[in-house]
């Protein structure tokens, strides 16, 4: 009896072992990229990870970007463009560090020949959940890297997003502030248990007034700081999967759509709206990887474009 029941505890202790080693190695579960943080900012990647979900690699460096490991000041000889956004920029766990938007944009520019420069660093400053005001605070923050370029990728979703707040962290599954002591733990934190709500952040997503007037301030100010930097400002909006073809944007995103076009006229903002762009693609559904996020195709169509305006802009 006492020996059958060593040999129980010993297999099941094996599958535990297998189990944990699996989930770490073949998912990236146990693993998973840790937040910090910010009183103006609201919350960043914490620096200086790397990772893998899905297969997919990760690296965050040490100004909290989706980039390899940066010098604050390039040399004379390097062209950096500077990329600033949510969950679409960063690409989240579905997409490899190589695919990433401004990964691809820098493999293509440096596929260009761009005789001027010996480097050529697109850097990816982002997180899941950014609004305008978040990114205009990280810009206030780092500065802009001396980046001759400054791209600020936006959604439509963004147009409506609220103040920045640290109130995720390490209370919302999808904002931990330390490692799981297993993977197994995750899997059920992320997977089994229902999610805790969190009353203040209700509040704040219930935020009122003008929240487009908002966001198209802070935008208004990133372009500030940029030229005040020497740098160009180029503001990139793609849409969401159900913005395209019938029935279209929503009343109150048209609208909002409209006051940002408007915006960019006045302010003399370079702008690259995907939605009609993408309203001519036989099945849109190929670009997306959710609802809102895209996928690897939809990442190599807009990253092209990008590089394409920055040739442009800079006038190779």
């Amino acid at each position: 009896m006492k020996e059958t029941l060593v040999i129980i505890l010993t297999l099941l202790l094996v599958f535990f072992v297998a189990m944990e080693i699996g989930m770490r190695s073949l998912f990236g579960f146990g693993n998973p990229l840790t937040y910090i943080a910010d009183e103006q900012i609201g919350y960043l990647l914490a620096p200086n990870q790397r990772t893998r979900r899905y297969g997919h690699r990760i690296e965050i460096n040490q100004y909290s970007m989706r980039s390899e490991a940066i010098e604050q000041t390039p040399s004379s000889s390097t062209l950096r463009v500077l990329l600033l956004g949510d969950s679409i920029a960063n690409g989240g766990w579905w997409t490899d560090q190589d695919n990433t938007i401004s990964s691809l944009i820098q493999g293509s520019l440096r596929a260009t020949n761009v005789s001027n420069y010996q480097k050529i660093e697109v850097l990816n400053a982002s997180a899941n959940s950014w609004g305008p005001r978040n990114e205009l605070a990280y810009l206030e923050k780092f500065g802009s890297f001396n980046a001759q370029v400054v791209v600020l990728l936006i959604n439509t979703d963004d147009l409506f997003a609220t103040a920045p707040t640290s109130l995720p962290v390490g209370r919302d599954r999808n904002y931990p502030d330390r490692k799981p002591p297993l993977a197994l733990v995750e899997v059920l934190r992320n997977y089994v248990f229902k999610p805790q709500p969190i009353p203040e952040l209700e509040a704040i997503h219930k935020e009122g007034g003008d929240r487009v007037g908002r966001n198209l301030e802070a935008i208004g100010k990133i372009q500030a700081l940029t030229r005040q930097n020497n740098g160009q400002f180029l503001l990139v909006m793609t849409p969401l999967l159900r913005e395209i073809g019938s029935p279209g944007s929503r009343d109150y995103e048209v609208k909002a759509r409209q006051r940002l076009s408007e915006f960019t006229k006045t302010q003399q903002i370079a702008y690259i709206d995907f939605l009609p762009r993408f309203n001519t693609t036989k099945n849109p559904k190929t670009l997306y990887h959710d609802h809102i996020h895209l996928n690897l195709q939809g990442n190599q169509i807009v990253s092209e474009v990008i590089k394409q305006k920055l040739i442009d802009i800079l006038k190779f």
